[in-house]
Formats: C-alpha cells, structure tokens, sequence
C-alpha cells in the first residue's frame, strides 16, 4: 500500500527545514529522502522513504543529478552492477533524477575511480542517441551526451563529430 500522505507530511517538513547546503561533490553516496513515487518509479525505504544516491553530477551548491543504489542485482542497459561499501548494489540509470540539497540525510562515502568511470560510460551510452564508444576516454567527452560530441583532438578544437 502506498504511503502518499506520510510522505506529503516529511516532503513539507523537507522542503521548510532551514539550513545551510552540506557540502557534496559528484562520486559521492548520500542517504536521501527519496520518497514516494507513483507506478514503476523507485521509491525510498524506511519511515523515512530514504535510499542511497550517488551523485552523477553536481549543478550547484543546492542542486545535483541522482542515481538510485539497490542491493537488489538486477541486469539490463539501464542498470549497472558495482560494488560499493563491500556490497554488490545495482545503479538505476533510468530512474536518474535531479535534487534539491534539502533531500539529503547523510553521507555514506566515496565510490571509487574505476566505478564512477563505469557509470558513467554506461549512463552516457544509455541516454545517448549515438553509441559510445567504450574506447573513448571520458575525458574526450563534452557537452550535452545527447548529441554525443567528442573532441577530434588532431583538430585543436577546431572541429567536432557530432
């Protein structure tokens, strides 16, 4: 049974809690009032509808790109397997969204160099029009993934493959 009005209540205390932004940064994962969601969407555990979330990318002091962690090991284009903690847990890429620093409960730790490049490589694949591929450094990579845009580096910049 879904808990919409006991979450509506936290959601309200949430969203009018005074308090200054943690300090976050992209490659982190964080306990975060997810929520309540409708239909296939994930939703957060507990009484306080928490889960962990790494964090893709940071806009801003107040606001960052989401991606759901689940102990559940699921396979698909949209998932990606790591190991986080010592635990084997499964991303949702498809369920990726962005947040508001209020959501955030706690830091839980730091995913490591080789598994955020893992991520995002697959999440960059997933929500791209175009193949990535997977011999291209991450570096080579700018600009809105949806257009794929890699720097032709024989060029200086001067001219891009989109």
């Amino acid at each position: 049974m879904k808990r919409f009005l006991e979450w509506i209540g936290l959601k309200e205390k949430l969203h009018n809690k005074e308090h200054k932004p943690p300090l976050f940064k992209e490659g982190e994962v964080w306990w975060c009032y997810w929520g309540e969601n409708v239909g296939i969407e994930i939703n957060g555990k507990n009484d306080q509808f928490t889960r962990p979330v790494f964090i893709l990318k940071k806009y801003d002091k107040y606001s960052f790109l989401g991606l759901p962690l689940s102990t559940k090991i699921k396979t698909g284009t949209w998932y990606v397997n790591i190991n986080f903690a010592g635990l084997d847990q499964t991303i949702s890429l498809s369920q990726s969204r962005v947040f508001d620093y209020k959501r955030l409960k706690e830091k839980i730790g730091e995913m490591n160099t080789e598994e955020i490049d893992k991520i995002e490589l697959v999440y960059l694949d997933l929500h791209s029009h175009k193949k990535i591929d997977p011999s291209q450094s991450l570096a080579k990579v700018v600009g809105n993934p949806k257009y794929n845009v890699i720097i032709d580096e024989s060029k200086n910049m001067s001219s891009f493959k989109v």
